[in-house]
């Protein structure tokens, strides 16, 4: 506003070289300004000289809007850890020009102690000046007790394990401050397998006068080689606040030795167990309040094995007897665990089918193991109650007649019911016998014949019969059918010819055309397509002729533009009324006769006369 008055001062006193004069000025301002602002990359830093673990925070400066990908950080990796970017956009207006600034905050953790140079960082087409940062070593950290903020200790539940003995590592971490960022390492150990054990728990403890948070991890390790086995040093690294600004701690627990004890040679088991206790346990349940013989139990096995794993529980052989069938099921695992520890567990399923009545009795489970708070070699065992098995009903009456009289049976047996025992448990078929043949004693001895019949028996002669009135019937039926299919005509499946499906209404090609010449003089457009293919089928034969473009490929250029002109009215919005057909009939007459009309000789016609 203050410009404008200006302005309007100097035309009304009438000073145009004032006026020329102002507007140089104004202009060579603009100049210098955009000058001032010309485009540079900046990097300054919180602070020039820092302590050993303390972060620094490095700002770039960016005046123009093209910075392509960002800064390039490559340069620090050498001397810094990168961790973290971030980044924020300003843009100011002076005198109708816009200046955009980027800024971008990059939080460093220097590597080593000594003085470093941030090298130059590239933005876009520019870079920064190199900048020197101090780095000096610091006391550790200590509170008003002298104590460290934060601690990290480690124990094991078993200094001297047995070979894959459960051994309990704890992780014990002491905070006195706010951790941020914090990185925990997980044990680990080429030698050991390790598996996390519950959830961390939490508890406060004061030590020395100051009062920490204990954070507990738990983890299971199970030694599989005997020797001095040495579980490296855990670790955490984090960001706290301190009274000169924020700083990387990095703590490191001690290392820890286990001297793992190999199986004693006083071990008698097929398998090796190092447990604190081993329980088993059974069930035999029935089908029904009465087995019988080919009836099908449930065998059900539980085992448990504190401080092992389920895997470790070693597998059960089963085996059958003249008594019973075992079809055992693949085991289930499963484990229980707490903060004493695991409990391994498996449910093993075994299918019984008894083959002999009376009482079934299955074998007694032993499992020998290592009783590792005894150090003593330990069995655990379970027995299970017998069930009585009854017989199958066909065999209960032979048995109680046997036991009554033991005299050779002289009748054939009757026909026996249908059996309920499986089909490997079948009876073999009684060989029927026919009555003892006398003959004279000799010697005082009575000797009896016993003849087997190997014939065929009545079910065997009803199944060929059936089989062979089947081929019969099947016979005669194919019989029928191929003389059938021979007195049928062999046209009955032909395709009807043109001829026969729509007949000609002429009698030749001459009546055909006079009647297509008459439609065209007459104008009568929708009459044109079924006169044109009477006269095209007398004219050239069904075989060539199926529709309108079949006449198009056997006559002249010129017919062939007449009847697209006369499908283009027929399918156009104008009246079909308006067609014209004498050039079409005067171009078939010239087609027909291989003469041009004398009118048509001297005068040329347009194209398309109908539109």
């Amino acid at each position: 506003m203050v410009i404008k008055q200006y302005f309007l001062s100097l035309i009304s006193q009438n000073k145009p070289s004032r006026l020329f004069f102002s507007l140089m000025t104004t202009l060579l301002f603009i100049t210098l300004s955009s000058s001032i602002h010309a485009a540079s990359v900046t990097a300054t830093l919180n602070k020039n000289v820092s302590t050993e673990n303390e972060v620094v925070q490095l700002t770039l400066r960016a005046d123009f809007s093209d910075t392509g990908n960002g800064p390039d950080l490559t340069p620090l990796e050498r001397d810094f850890d990168i961790l973290g970017k971030s980044q924020n956009s300003q843009f100011s207006f002076n005198l109708g020009t816009s200046t955009a600034l980027n800024f971008w905050v990059v939080t460093l953790m220097p590597k080593s102690v000594g003085t470093v140079e941030i090298p130059p960082i590239k933005i876009g087409d520019h870079e920064s000046q190199p900048i020197r940062l101090t780095i000096k070593s610091s006391p550790q950290l200590l509170d008003g007790n002298g104590n460290p903020p934060v601690m990290l200790k480690t124990e094991v539940s078993e200094i001297e394990p047995y070979l894959q003995q459960e051994v309990i590592l704890s992780v014990k971490l002491y905070t006195s401050v706010a951790l941020q960022n914090a990185n925990r390492s997980v044990p680990s150990h080429p030698d050991l397998v390790i598996e996390r054990l519950a959830d961390d728990q939490m508890n406060y403890q004061t030590v020395n006068g100051t009062q920490y948070q204990v954070i507990t991890r738990d983890y299971l390790a199970f030694p599989q080689r005997s020797g001095l086995l040495t579980i490296p040093p855990q670790s955490i690294q984090a960001m706290i606040n301190t009274s000169t600004g924020r700083r990387m701690i990095k703590v490191q627990s001690e290392p820890l030795n286990l001297q793992v004890t190999p199986i004693p040679a006083s071990y008698t088991g097929d398998a090796w167990l190092p447990s604190s206790k081993v329980t088993v346990s059974t069930s035999l349940d029935k089908s029904n309040d009465a087995p019988r013989v080919g009836d099908t139990l449930i065998w059900t096995i539980n085992i448990s094995a504190k401080g092992a794993l389920p895997e470790q529980i070693p597998t059960l052989d089963f085996n059958s007897t003249r008594k019973y069938k075992l079809y055992p099921k693949p085991p289930k695992f499963d484990n229980q665990k707490t903060a004493n520890g695991v409990t391994g567990s498996q449910s093993i399923t075994v299918e019984v089918v008894p083959t002999e009545q009376g009482p079934l009795t299955l074998p007694d489970i032993n499992i020998t193991y290592w009783d590792t708070e005894t150090r003593t070699i330990s069995t655990a065992s379970a027995s299970t109650k017998s069930i009585e098995i009854a017989p199958l009903p066909s065999t209960s009456s032979k048995a109680n007649d046997a036991t009554a009289n033991k005299q050779t049976i002289s009748e054939p047996l009757p026909a026996q019911t249908r059996s309920v025992a499986p089909i490997s448990l079948a009876k073999k078929t009684i060989e029927k016998t026919t009555q003892p043949t006398q003959s004279t004693p000799e010697n005082g001895l009575d000797l009896e014949v016993l003849q087997t019949e190997d014939g065929f028996s009545l079910r065997h002669y009803l199944i060929a019969g059936l089989l062979f009135l089947a081929v019969s019937m099947l016979t005669i039926w194919a019989i029928i059918w191929f003389k059938r299919k021979k007195t049928q005509p062999d046209d009955i499946y032909q395709v009807p010819t043109l001829q026969e499906f729509a007949p000609l209404s002429t009698s030749d090609e001459q009546s055909a055309y006079n009647a297509l010449i008459e439609c065209c003089q007459q104008n009568s457009l929708q009459s044109l397509r079924p006169k044109l293919l009477e006269w095209a089928r007398h004219r050239w034969g069904d075989n060539e002729i199926r529709s309108v473009d079949d006449i198009k490929r056997l006559t002249s250029v010129q017919v062939t533009q007449l009847l697209m002109e006369a499908e283009l009215m027929l399918y156009s919005n104008n009246p079909a009324h308006e067609w014209q057909g004498e050039p079409l009939a005067n171009a078939l007459e010239e087609y027909t006769s291989g003469q041009a009309k004398p009118s048509q000789a001297s005068q040329l016609k347009t194209l398309y006369p109908n539109f």
